[in-house]
């Protein structure tokens, strides 16, 4: 198994970024039953004043090949370039085996 994490920080210019951030939990963790090989996806939006990031993906895959094949699966990217590229300003990622 492979986890993909993600923290993402907002635009600072972006004004009710609550209503994103719902969105994008929403569209992610609907890609489980869509995606092949995605087991998991859990976007916390909800966080403590002490976080320094707005938004953490924490999804979970079969494999290697079943994150690589994510990355570019159309539903995936549709979201990505659409919901979450264009209003973040900082994302880091870590993948590792389990």
């Amino acid at each position: 198994m492979v986890k993909h994490m993600i923290i993402w920080k907002f635009k600072e210019d972006l004004e009710d970024t609550h209503k994103l951030a719902e969105d994008i939990k929403n569209s992610l963790e609907g890609l489980v039953s869509k995606i092949d090989g995605l087991l998991t996806m859990n976007i916390i939006i909800e966080k403590l004043p002490s976080s320094s990031g707005d938004i953490m993906m924490d999804s979970a895959f079969e494999d290697e090949q079943a994150l690589k094949d994510y990355q570019v699966h159309p539903l995936h990217l549709e979201i990505a370039n659409n919901l979450v590229r264009p209003y973040m300003e900082t994302r880091l990622c870590v993948d590792y085996k389990i």
